[in-house]
């Protein structure tokens, strides 16, 4: 085991299955080097957890699902970009799946489709076929933190084992930097 800021005890991912949404471990083999750390799962929204476990935002990565529509038909992919920024659904992540309409896609579908809980949702073992998007930034990553399909568990993986995994395509420029906040007016 080998300890990570904020206490957190990560150990081989396989080794600990029930931390694991089960499309997570069915796509894992014993020779990834995927980490797994239990958390409280109260606590697994990004900014609690890196507040909490002392992992910066930016070795964090969010995973989003979006619905891509173009001529009645609906496309479901995925997009991993780090905590620092913000997926460009109605930019970059429209026209790099060729779609009319993009948004974020509803979350009762999200967790439906992945078999992931909400708060959790992993790029590691979507569902066959699903696009999946990964900024240039997660993918020069030597590590960075992401869901394990359930709140009470995260992965750390290398940012180059998750550009490797099934339908990934990495994508300059996918996250962009977050919308000022309001200033009311000011």
């Amino acid at each position: 085991m080998t300890a990570v800021d904020g206490g957190l005890e990560w150990v081989a991912a396989l080794s600990r299955a029930d931390l694991l949404a089960r499309p997570v471990s069915r796509a894992l083999s014993p020779l990834d080097d995927v980490r797994v750390a239990q958390i409280d799962p109260e606590l697994a929204d990004t900014v609690a957890f890196c507040a909490q476990y002392g992992v910066p935002l930016q070795q964090s990565a969010n995973c989003v699902v979006v619905a891509a529509r173009r001529g009645g038909e609906t496309q479901l992919a995925a997009c991993v970009v780090l905590a620092t920024t913000r997926t460009d659904v109605n930019g970059l992540v429209r026209r790099q799946l060729d779609a009319r309409k993009a948004s974020f896609a509803p979350m009762e579908a999200a967790v439906a489709e992945t078999g992931m809980e909400h708060g959790g949702i992993t790029p590691v073992g979507l569902p066959v076929g699903w696009p999946l998007l990964v900024d240039r930034a997660v993918a020069a990553s030597s590590q960075v933190v992401v869901g394990s399909g359930l709140r009470q568990s995260k992965l750390l993986v290398p940012g180059a084992w998750l550009a490797g995994l099934p339908g990934a395509q990495v994508v300059d420029g996918l996250g962009i930097p977050p919308a000022p906040k309001d200033s009311g007016g000011l």
